[in-house]
């Protein structure tokens, strides 16, 4: 039977998400675990995350599951979500500056706080909002372009390399990068946990998907 690993470090919203996967999943067990060897043997990883990214990282660093992340790189496809996306990047400037993982060229940064038109930009970005598909690919499929996601996030991705962008998000008229892709590692800025049709299909096709293209 294929195994998803799903990266336990205690910071990721685990009961919503394991629920989810477990009606994405079909034959497939789910695994949740610290264990990096346990986790070495999942077909498939998910990254979690909710909180501060200098204590993801640290808590990442202390299980030695940073290093089982980057390791895993190109051999199993691997899943962040949320800060789990924000952590794959270089960098971050949450925290004054944290060092991240290093899977995707670019940094996190803070939303400015903004005003237009007499409105000020809610900070965290936080409800449903779109994602427009930037390249097609077989994880948005039977997801229809411009579909309804649940964001919770003050900081947002600023990849190096556009070609890393598999979808973007409009907030308050400026575009962040919602969803990279790229050598087996899909990543979302949102919550396909908590994003009820269109994110129990992203699951889904994560679950089908080989890690290629």
């Amino acid at each position: 039977m294929s195994t998803i690993g799903v990266i336990d470090y205690g910071m990721g919203n685990l009961h919503s998400l394991s629920h989810a996967l477990g009606r994405a999943a079909g034959e497939m067990r789910v695994d949740v675990s610290y264990d990096p060897d346990k986790l070495r043997k999942a077909d498939r990883l998910i990254l979690p995350g909710v909180g501060g990214v200098r204590q993801c990282m640290g808590e990442l660093q202390r299980l030695e599951l940073d290093d089982l992340v980057k390791e895993m790189v190109g051999q199993v496809p691997i899943m962040g979500i949320c800060l789990g996306m924000q952590v794959l990047l270089d960098y971050s400037e949450e925290n004054n500056g944290v060092d991240a993982l290093g899977v995707f060229p670019g940094e996190v940064r803070k939303f400015v706080p903004l005003e237009r038109d007499g409105e000020k930009r809610k900070i965290p970005h936080m409800g449903w909002n779109q994602v427009h598909f930037t390249q097609d690919h077989p994880l948005w499929h039977g997801v229809s372009q411009d579909a309804w996601f649940y964001f919770v996030h003050s900081y947002y991705a600023r990849p190096i390399h556009e070609e890393h962008v598999l979808g973007k998000t409009e907030y308050f008229g400026e575009r962040f990068a919602s969803v990279l892709l790229r050598d087996g590692v899909f990543a979302t800025q949102f919550h396909p946990e908590k994003s009820q049709g269109a994110g129990m299909q992203l699951l889904v096709n994560f679950m089908n998907w080989d890690g290629e293209a």
